[in-house]
């Protein structure tokens, strides 16, 4: 909720619709999204393994927590599954870039601040990159 507090002070205003991976899946997260009309796309662990094509959530941990029993209800309905993989679709490749073309699979440095700088270059490189490529083909 946190980063959804976040996005509601910079934009002002709460987003419609969360897309998140199951890192942030939590009942208090839940049922907070439910409360604010917020419409959530977050998978528990289990799910999320199970959309990677494994064992079935129910099988492997069945819950009867009500926003979880929706949430998977959501998640396997084809518009459900649509609407998680822009998530991927975001984030996912910026990240598989820096680490399987840049080599970015450790940091070179210790410590929060001296790894925060190194992320920075790196992320700074990869988007000027970018720039660079979308401004020539653009």
């Amino acid at each position: 909720m946190p980063l959804v507090d976040a996005v509601t002070a910079h934009c002002g205003q709460t987003p419609a619709a969360v897309l998140a991976d199951a890192g942030f899946s939590s009942q208090s997260n839940l049922e907070a999204m439910a409360a604010r009309g917020i419409d959530a796309y977050i998978p528990d662990s289990n799910l999320s393994s199970e959309l990677k094509g494994n064992v079935s959530a129910d099988q492997r941990c069945p819950t009867r927590h009500p926003h979880f029993l929706a949430m998977r209800h959501k998640l396997r309905t084809p518009e459900g599954r649509r609407r998680y993989r822009q998530r991927q679709g975001l984030v996912e490749p910026v990240f598989a870039i820096l680490k399987e073309q840049r080599g970015l699979r450790r940091f070179q440095r210790r410590g929060l601040a001296q790894v925060a700088v190194e992320f920075s270059w790196a992320a700074l490189a990869y988007n000027l990159t970018r720039f660079h490529r979308l401004r020539c083909n653009g």
